[in-house]
């Protein structure tokens, strides 16, 4: 899970989320985002860092395997979750899209975790998220 807030040239590097015309800034270094695979109904975690070059994916993991969610060959079982290292470059944003079927996406931080909706103030429904570092 997540923590403190990461130091840019005295400044801050925050994580924006925008969806339906809304957008909210998280005082958030790091955060895990979870949820529930629509067809398996899996869980499904993913840690990652705000930095100044983009969301940098820190680890992943699955509690099982399936339709579209299979781990790579480097995953390892852990405690009854496969779990990796992606092996990618900071993203400049990710958009989450809502399918509807399987719950909501929950951002947790600082101990605390909330869906998206509660996040943003109100019912996101198929609305997509995107999450970015914001802009300084």
């Amino acid at each position: 899970m997540a923590a403190a807030v990461a130091q840019r040239g005295g400044g801050c590097v925050n994580l924006c989320l925008a969806s339906a015309g809304v957008v909210k800034t998280l005082a958030v270094a790091a955060f895990t985002l979870v949820w529930t695979h629509s067809i398996e109904k899996t869980a499904w975690q993913e840690d990652w860092r705000v930095t100044p070059q983009g969301l940098d994916l820190v680890q992943a993991r699955v509690k099982g395997t399936g339709a579209g969610m299979e781990p790579p060959p480097e995953a390892r079982l852990v405690d009854g979750w496969f779990q990796w290292t992606p092996k990618r470059k900071p993203l400049r944003e990710v958009v989450l899209a809502n399918s509807g079927l399987a719950g909501e996406w929950r951002l947790c931080a600082d101990g605390q975790c909330r869906t998206l909706s509660q996040i943003i103030g109100h019912e996101i429904g198929p609305q997509p998220t995107t999450m970015s570092a914001c802009p300084e």
